[in-house]
């Protein structure tokens, strides 16, 4: 056979680059593979970066992934780290790279684009020498390790509430820092929608953390921040975390095509604009499967599978680039928030039905259950899942991988009901949530049962033209708390005392989480009143009216 070997460099290690030249090896075993990487590490964990700060993984070596040395070894890689490529010639096929302060020039059959994602980083007004810091590789971690072993701070501001933001933040203040997070959108972790984020938010400020949201800083004097809110603190460094840009200079300089961001356009082989180079990784534009409209999704297990299916297609296998959902979660202290899809804000003007439901991990009589609070978001007129959102101590991570599996199966909602799940009580129930969720999606399709969100019950409080029933116990309801002027029927007692209920008026019953408030529903319905449920619950609208109030 007259097999034509190829030179394909990588531009970028870490997860897409690695991950390309790895596969790349084991189905092309001649071709020669060059990764040039400007940092000192080709393969190295960037997600457990934030938890070396706290002592979470003990050693720094235990964020080295794969060691250079094996990977020469194994998949007999060219791996020059420390060798930034400065430019490209995509006429004559060939890069310029600097190592050592040498210039040096290599040619190419095919070249790889992955060169991930710079950390967002702006100016701060006044005059201070406090040391700012970003978190994106190692060298970025051992200069924070560095500063807090030589300054030994007490106080941490950090800028942004995302996922690296609040994973900073934790191991932070858990490294016995008293720390601050400041975030300018109106809620922490913006990606999820306000009634999940909150439950973050009360986590954050149990364990300690200082949390100002809607708000920036508007100067810093010596060590003193003030914010636009005219709230004021001393700090001892600040770390910016307020997202990253796609590092495509190298793309453009070569006039590849960019779009939002500076996002790197690539086709379904993930070829940019210009012949023979391709893209991956943090870097590049991706369809989100669901709105089919380019969007930027900077994680790693994208990353990791764009790697590979670029391999795929340059070794002549039928794959092709099919987009992405966004599927992700965080862990703060004890609670953890996992997403898939778009968030109802993404939705607006869009036909659709939103599911708030709470249930346990696992069987209320097993030890050790804990709530998970899940939201789901359909489309009213294909029942097509459009994303989900679960926060709780354990088996969010779960739920939500199973959602996301839905959504790329295009099931629909209602088949969650004929989804079967491994049950015995330590790990699940008999009647699992995401089951419910097909339940309560069945009955709102079939009009069995009317739901109102909290959003729009909000509006009704001060509504003369609506009721509000809490269908709770006396003592739930005064220990947990109730609505504003609502009226305390007991579902146990509702037949007996249901004519106290005006009929001249809207209906609106709220339990815990919505389970007893549709028996209720259902009850008030079959004698004629005009009744919803409320959605999700007092669990939800209360985080929110408390929430409402402090604004």
């Amino acid at each position: 056979m007259n097999y034509q070997k190829k030179k394909v460099i990588v531009i970028g290690g870490v997860a897409g680059g690695m991950s390309f030249a790895t596969r790349y090896r084991r189905l092309n075993q001649h071709d020669d593979i060059i990764i040039f990487e400007k940092g000192p590490y080709v393969s190295f964990a960037n997600c457990g970066l934030p938890y070396h700060i706290s002592g979470e993984i003990s050693t720094r070596s235990g964020l080295l992934v794969v060691r250079e040395s094996l990977l020469k070894e194994r998949f007999r890689l060219d791996i020059r780290s420390n060798s930034e490529v400065v430019a490209i010639d995509s006429v004559n096929k060939q890069v310029t790279y600097v190592h050592d302060g040498l210039t040096s020039y290599e040619s190419y059959d095919q070249l790889v684009l992955s060169t991930g994602a710079k950390p967002i980083v702006f100016p701060i007004s006044g005059t201070h020498e406090l040391p700012i810091f970003t978190l994106r590789n190692i060298p970025d971690l051992d200069k924070i390790m560095h500063f807090i072993k030589e300054s030994k701070p007490k106080h941490a501001t950090v800028i942004g509430a995302g996922y690296i933001g609040l994973e900073v933040a934790e191991n932070l203040k858990l490294k016995g820092l008293d720390v601050t997070i400041i975030e300018k959108a109106s809620e922490v972790l913006p990606i999820v929608d306000p009634e999940m984020g909150i439950f973050i938010h009360e986590e954050l400020k149990s364990k300690g953390i200082h949390v100002f949201v809607g708000n920036e800083i508007k100067e810093i004097q010596n060590n003193h921040v003030i914010l636009a809110s005219h709230d004021s603190f001393d700090t001892d460094m600040i770390i910016m975390a307020v997202g990253v840009l796609p590092d495509s200079i190298l793309a453009t300089q070569i006039g590849a095509e960019t779009g939002i961001r500076g996002g790197i356009k690539v086709g379904s082989d993930y070829q940019t604009t210009i012949k023979d180079i391709y893209a991956i990784g943090d870097a590049i534009l991706v369809t989100n499967q669901i709105s089919n409209q380019e969007t930027l999704i900077p994680l790693a297990s994208p990353a990791n599978r764009q790697g590979r299916q670029l391999a795929d297609i340059l070794s002549g296998l039928p794959v092709k680039n099919q987009g992405s959902l966004g599927t992700s979660i965080v862990k703060v202290f004890d609670l953890s928030l996992a997403a898939t899809g778009l968030n109802e804000k993404q939705l607006v003007g869009k036909n659709i039905e939103v599911i708030h439901l709470t249930a346990n991990d696992h069987a209320s009589y097993y030890p050790n259950a804990t709530s998970i609070y899940l939201k789901v978001i359909y489309d009213k007129d294909t029942e097509l899942i459009l994303g989900a959102q679960a926060v709780g101590q354990k088996g969010v991570d779960k739920r939500i991988d199973i959602i996301a599996t839905a959504i790329k199966a295009k099931m629909k909602v209602t088949f969650l009901q004929e989804l079967e799940f491994t049950y015995a009580p330590p790990f699940g129930s008999a009647k699992d949530i995401i089951n419910m969720v097909g339940y309560v999606a069945f009955n709102k399709q079939q009009g069995i049962t009317k739901s109102i969100q909290w959003r729009d019950a909000l509006t009704k409080l001060n509504d003369d033209t609506y009721v509000f029933i809490d269908v709770r116990s006396m003592f739930e309801s005064m220990a947990q708390g109730t609505l504003p002027n609502a009226i305390n029927v007991p579902l146990d007692q509702i037949t007996d005392m249901y004519m106290m209920i005006p009929k001249d008026k809207k209906v609106i019953v709220f339990c815990d989480t919505g389970i007893h408030g549709y028996n209720a529903e259902q009850y008030l319905k079959s004698q004629g009143y005009d009744v919803y449920n409320l959605d999700g619950g007092y669990n939800y609208i209360s985080k929110m009216l408390k929430e409402n109030a402090h604004v």
